[in-house]
């Protein structure tokens, strides 16, 4: 009965990992549904400033702001790539940065120095493995981003661009469109894009003046996209934790089925053998 003993260690390992696996999905879920709150949140306010800009912009104004340069040539850029500090994630993570590689790999091509900044254990750990020189890496932003985690980051990156050390600045993070859907995405922040058509007219009473809204518009425009980024990419990574923990739990179940069908075959082979040799010695004694 030794393989019976070995199948009744292997069901309760089994059934142990299912249990952990069954509650790290519901503490995901629960997570997940709070920074999809404040994705929610973030969204009206980030479409609020880029409309506001746009009906504001005029190719006079973008002379006077440093924040709506555009680079004929784009010869130093930074890029902050956001990743999480966990794992048990599925491919969450590595996505990620794939599309920082792509995106470096662009850059470098056409000639571009780039300086790379980490947000998360698991993006700082993979660049350092390869080799890669990181301008700054941080590992304490909890998955409750705040707007000072977001300005925190973004404020040295847009020092520079406005002291023309550099050209542009990307953040490479995942999207949450859904549950199943987020893609990773990388985004130019800076120069602040021009609007692409001209937005309906409105009759404004501006006061104070557009140039003085702008000024205060500019800057917080782009350290919301961060902060979007950074509540974006935490709900991303709690969906997609979800997502594997679950699968993890349905597999150990079909895995218990197996083992339980194995176990009482085996259980049931050892029954009848037990019963043909009493048989068998009955007979010889009769005999």
């Amino acid at each position: 009965m030794a393989k019976g003993r070995e199948l009744k260690g292997r069901i309760k390992s089994v059934e142990n990992t299912r249990k952990i696996t069954r509650t790290m999905e519901m503490v995901a879920t629960s997570k997940m549904k709070r920074a999809q709150d404040r994705v929610t949140a973030a969204r009206p306010y980030a479409l609020a400033l880029g409309d506001v800009i746009s009906r504001l912009y005029s190719p006079e104004l973008a002379e006077r702001f440093p924040l709506l340069r555009q680079p004929a040539q784009e010869r130093r850029a930074a890029v902050i790539l956001l990743t999480s500090n966990r794992g048990l994630a599925g491919a969450f993570n590595a996505n990620v940065i794939k599309e920082a590689r792509t995106l470096l790999a662009r850059l470098e091509a056409q000639g571009t120095a780039i300086e790379l900044h980490t947000v998360g254990k698991k993006g700082a750990g993979w660049f350092r493995y390869v080799g890669r020189e990181l301008a700054s890496s941080r590992i304490d932003i909890s998955d409750k981003p705040t707007a000072q985690d977001a300005s925190s980051l973004v404020e040295g990156p847009m020092a520079d661009f406005i002291a023309g050390r550099l050209d542009s600045v990307y953040v490479v993070y995942a999207k949450f469109n859904s549950v199943l859907s987020t893609p990773s995405t990388s985004e130019r922040i800076l120069p602040v894009a021009p609007p692409s058509s001209a937005a309906e007219q409105r009759d404004y009473l501006l006061y104070p003046s557009a140039e003085e809204i702008l000024t205060e518009l500019l800057p917080s425009y782009v350290r919301n996209t961060v902060y979007r980024g950074l509540v974006e990419n935490t709900a991303g990574f709690y969906a997609a934790q979800r997502t594997a923990m679950k699968n993890a739990t349905d597999n150990a179940g079909e895995m218990l089925n197996i083992l339980r069908r194995t176990y009482n075959r085996a259980r049931q082979a050892q029954i009848t053998q037990e019963i043909a040799e009493i048989v068998g010695g009955a007979a010889a004694l009769q005999g």
